[in-house]
């Protein structure tokens, strides 16, 4: 982990197109600006988190269709 120390309206760079910058520092708070390209998806890390659940969660159910849909493309016999 980098730890790094920014004042109010300093930024740290993220490779070529991510910028983040402290906008405001409160008392148990601070505020950031996040500058990323379009293709770059930027969450909040419990909205991350309820994503790659909900990614699994949908994965798992429909793995088992979708593994007996390719088998049969395949021609492989389906188990049952």
């Amino acid at each position: 982990m980098l730890v790094v120390t920014r004042r109010r309206k300093e930024a740290v760079v993220i490779g070529d197109g991510i910028e983040v910058t402290v906008l405001r520092i409160g008392r148990d708070t601070v505020r950031l600006g996040i500058t990323a390209p379009a293709h770059v998806s930027v969450h909040r890390g419990e909205i991350y988190e309820q994503i790659c659940t909900a990614n699994a969660t949908a994965a798992a159910l429909a793995a088992p269709e979708l593994i007996a849909r390719l088998r049969q493309r395949i021609g492989v016999p389906v188990e049952k």
